[in-house]
Order: C-alpha cells, then structure tokens, then sequence
C-alpha cells in the first residue's frame, strides 16, 4: 500500500511538473545593448506554452505599445499571457513568439528624428529584430514575422510595415496614429527637431511618415504584398484619421479589414482587439 501510495504521488509530482513545464513564460525586463542608441534598450517577450519542451522554430509577433508606456504595457494591462494562453488553447490562433519593444524613447513615435540624432527605427531593424531573431527560435521568413501595436505602436506598426514591406506578412494598427496629414500636422511633434531643415527635408520627412501619403504613392504590389487589419473605437480622437485612410486604402483596391467598433482610446478596448489580432496574423502564418 505504500509503494501504491508514494507510486500515485511520484506520477503526480511528474505530471505537476510536466504542466509547469509545459506553460507560457513571459519575461519584461529583458535587455540588449543597441550601439546605434549607445544604450541597453529593453524588451518583453511571451513564449509559448511549448517553447520549453519542443525543438520547433515559431513565428514571431512584434507588438508595439502606445505613448507613456514601455515594454510592459501590454504584459501588465494588455493581459498578453492570459489572452494569448487562452486563445492557443481553443485553437484560435497559432503557437506564437510575441516580442514587445520598449519605445518609452522620451522622443514621439518609433522613428528616427528629422535631425538623426535619435535613430529609434534603425536600431529596431538593424540590431533589434535580428539580435531577437538569434537569440529565440524564431523562422525568419517574411511569411512568419508580423506586426501590430495600439495608438503611437498602432503609428509605428503601419510605417514599419510600409518601410519594409518585404519584412512582414501582416500588420495589425489599433486606434493608430496615422501620421501628419500635412506638413503644419508634422510641425507638431517635431517642431524643435524640423528647426533649421529645409523646405525640401521637411517635405521628404512627412512623405516617409504621413500613412496616408505612402498609401496613395506605393506601389500597388508592394502594399497588396502585406496584410492589414485596422480596428479603431467610434468614440477614439484618432478615428478620423482612420477613417480616411480607410477610404484611401479602399479607392487603390488595396485588400484590408477595417473595423470600426464602440469603444474609446482604451485597455478595455484593446484588450478586446487582441484576440482577433492573433487570429488574423495567424491566419497569414498558415499555407493555404
């Protein structure tokens, strides 16, 4: 009877512990030195519930955080683990790598400067993505790396997927900031910075970071060769500009889903996103 006994207790340990092992880890307070930055520069990341015990390579979401936020945003108020963990478990999305960046740069966006003298969008190509993409079983194809971000990340998840299309399957912009619609809308956050730049500069800056302008001036293939999910509230300040470059989205006969739900500028709104984004980007890392 004891060896019965202390038999069923040793099974349930190993299977207590094959179910730890087996979990979804997430870690926010990684770092990596960047020397474009001269700084360390940290970042989050969620693993999945198989990450630990399999042999397998995954792809990857990069998901971006809006202003006022860094790295843990979207651990701590976008419940990225229990969403994630609970979408994989129903089979609503595929077994991914969810990398969080932190862009809480003290400059406005993801992007390098007018001037050059913060250059946060080389750092997230050149050493970012890569160092990331090394150090964690990630497949490395277009097809299998995808974007997404809410508000200022929703900004940074159409430029970085407009900039290098060849990069990414899918990009997922949430209540985005869409970009200046004009040069007088560029001077905004970036009045210090455009002091002393050309008429000529200026107009090339807000070209690169206007997505309504890319949009309208791309070519057609480069921009069908992503594929994009927009979501902003009814009530969100930045649904106008949603709104319009849905409607120039929509005059190229660019494919896309736009939705437009009720809700505000919110966790409780993006949280809600979340799941539909995971199914989205899953369904681009899927053959058909």
């Amino acid at each position: 009877m004891k060896r019965l006994i202390l038999s069923t207790l040793m099974m349930l340990l190993f299977s207590t512990a094959l179910l730890l092992a087996q979990g979804s880890k997430v870690s926010d307070n990684l770092s990596m030195p960047s020397k474009i930055l001269k700084m360390d520069r940290k970042y989050a990341i969620y693993l999945p519930p198989d990450y630990e015990t399999s042999q397998r390579s995954y792809p990857v979401l990069y998901l971006l955080h809006g202003s006022g936020d860094d790295q843990t945003g979207w651990v701590q108020f976008g419940e990225v683990k229990n969403i994630t963990d609970k979408a994989i478990a129903e089979g609503k999305c595929t077994a991914m790598i969810i990398v969080m960046p932190d862009g809480n740069t003290g400059q406005r966006g993801y992007f390098n400067s007018p001037k050059g003298d913060w250059n946060y969008e080389d750092f997230f190509f050149q050493e970012f993505i890569p160092t990331i993409e090394k150090t964690y079983r990630i497949r490395q194809e277009k097809r299998y790396r995808a974007i997404a971000g809410l508000s200022m990340g929703g900004g940074g998840s159409f430029m970085y997927a407009l900039h290098h299309p060849e990069l990414f399957s899918s990009s997922c912009p949430l209540s985005a900031y869409t970009g200046p619609l004009t040069i007088e809308d560029l001077a905004r956050p970036w009045e210090k910075q455009l002091e002393g730049l050309s008429d000529d500069a200026k107009q090339k800056y807000f070209e690169q970071h206007s997505a309504t302008e890319l949009f309208k001036t791309m070519p057609v293939e480069q921009l069908k060769s992503v594929r994009w999910y927009i979501d902003c509230g009814e009530d969100d300040f930045l649904i106008e500009g949603n709104s319009l470059l849905h409607l120039t989205i929509h005059k190229r006969d660019i494919p896309h889903e736009f939705r437009m739900r009720e809700g505000k500028h919110t966790w409780t709104y993006w949280r809600e996103a979340l799941p539909e984004v995971l199914d989205f980007v899953s369904q681009s890392f899927h053959q058909y």
